[in-house]
């Protein structure tokens, strides 16, 4: 059998890093590493000064955790355990960023960049399949999309990559250029552009800019995969042709898409679809709800055909997509009266996946006496139209029989609704938890959703322990 081609030895990594090798490190370098709760023995360990800690205080315990060696500031050398095997550097993230590009640099991997108000984490997943289908593919993990995420992923892949694939995220204008330039991808996709973080903008064609700063790093003659149904479409298409790609991809229903959705199946936990895919017909199945979903495997298989990969496989590849954490995981809750279902929603919000995820919530089945339940809490960084944004929300909830509300934001939406279908209204997630818990009964099915910082991940999590599913099944066994 032949050897495992190491992902750095300590040389090529110290040369990457422009660093000095300190003590005896290991061999090989099987990983990269920034958080020694999650480091693998022989992983480098990168000790990046964050916000709230100093990975310098964590070098100790990535040796003592079978870290390959790990990456320091040269004027902390002096402080750290003696005998740990360490590479000094000037600059920790600068030297994270260094190894990013020297990896993008050392493979012939066809690279796609995905960015997008909504949407990407969920499309990268998908092309991570459809591209995995056809050969060996790395892609970022988790929402790794910043300016220590993208150069970890990018670190993080191996040589001998057929495909790449990475996630670019932004808050404010700027962020995108220096993240794409390291990536460089073939291809760049943008899942849409809608009014997420528009508090630190002022209009969504500002953000529309913002994002067609992923086309400045596209390699020599690649393409652009963009929604057509977006009416910023022509914006991007403009702002891809200024940065020179000439390839651009429409995907969507519009009759114009080069990527076309031709019809649809929308089924509670799964779609099947027919497509028009540049020229040839696709039928597929892809492994979770929603016309939004839908909509990005379109990206998705224009992608994966523009960088030269099986579209067959990558199309069949899409029936196993499941759900990111806090992005539509369903858990049974043992309830008064049998089962319910959770849906959790929670990782973000904004108005166009808030829409989204209550349309899913919509087609969900309910058992017996069940309702459809929405717990939804503030959409944040809207600026001065916030509460407007909330109200709005109001068409979209007629999915749900009843909507459970937290915050100051959401008060507007709870005010729009009709009586009939209010749940509760809080003041936070804490304590809508209970006004959640004393509804629930068998055959309901719970949506839970809202941005980070409102807290409604916590909720999920609390509901999933106050209910656990084997409770209901003990009470509803003959004795």
């Amino acid at each position: 059998m032949a050897a495992i081609e190491p992902l750095w030895t300590p040389d090529a990594l110290a040369a990457a890093v422009g660093g000095t090798l300190i003590g005896a490190p290991a061999r090989a370098i099987g990983g990269v590493s920034i958080d020694t709760r999650t480091l693998q023995p022989g992983d480098v360990f990168f000790a990046i000064r964050g916000d709230n800690s100093d990975g310098h205080a964590y070098v100790g315990m990535a040796a003592d955790r079978g870290a390959a060696l790990s990456v320091v500031e040269r004027d902390r050398v002096g402080t750290l355990p003696e005998g740990a095997a360490l590479l000094a550097v000037d600059d920790v993230l600068g030297a994270l960023q260094a190894a990013g590009r020297a990896a993008r640099g050392r493979t012939r991997a066809r690279i796609v960049g995905v960015t997008g108000s909504v949407g990407k984490t969920t499309t990268k997943e998908a092309l991570l399949l459809a591209l995995g289908a056809d050969g060996p593919t790395h892609a970022s993990a988790a929402s790794y999309n910043n300016h220590w995420g993208v150069p970890l992923s990018l670190a993080r892949m191996p040589a001998s990559s057929a495909y790449g694939v990475f996630e670019l995220g932004m808050n404010h204008a700027g962020e995108i250029e220096p993240l794409v330039k390291m990536v460089r991808p073939h291809v760049a996709v943008i899942t849409t552009i809608e009014p997420v973080h528009i508090a630190q903008f002022p209009n969504v064609e500002a953000i529309a800019d913002a994002k067609a700063e992923i086309f400045t790093g596209v390699e020599p003659g690649g393409a652009a995969v963009l929604n057509r149904d977006n009416p910023h479409f022509e914006r991007l298409a403009a702002a891809a042709r200024a940065a020179g790609i000439q390839n651009i991809v429409g995907f969507g229903e519009a009759a114009d898409a080069q990527a076309r959705l031709v019809c649809v199946k929308l089924q509670a936990q799964s779609s099947t679809a027919n497509a028009d895919i540049m020229g040839e017909t696709v039928s597929f199945k892809i492994g979770l709800p929603g016309r939004h979903i839908v909509q990005n495997a379109l990206a998705v298989l224009a992608a994966a055909r523009l960088v030269g990969a099986d579209l067959c496989l990558a199309a069949m590849a899409l029936s196993s997509l499941g759900p990111p954490p806090g992005r539509g995981v369903r858990t049974t809750l043992g309830v008064k009266g049998g089962f319910a279902t959770l849906i959790d929603e929670s990782y973000n919000a904004n108005p166009a996946s808030m829409r989204a995820a209550l349309a899913v919530l919509g087609t969900a089945p309910v058992e017996g006496r069940g309702r459809r339940l929405a717990v939804l809490g503030d959409m944040l960084e809207l600026g001065p139209r916030g509460e407007a944004m909330h109200a709005d929300i109001a068409p979209a909830a007629a999915s749900a029989d009843l909507v459970f509300c937290a915050g100051p934001l959401m008060r507007a939406l709870w005010e729009a609704l009709p009586e009939n279908r209010r749940g509760a209204w809080a003041p936070d997630a804490r304590a809508l938890l209970p006004l959640v818990a004393e509804r629930l009964r068998g055959g309901d099915v719970v949506m839970v959703k809202g941005s980070n910082g409102s807290r409604m991940g916590p909720l999920a999590r609390a509901l999933v322990e106050r209910f656990p599913a084997a409770v209901a099944e003990r009470a509803e066994t003959p004795e």
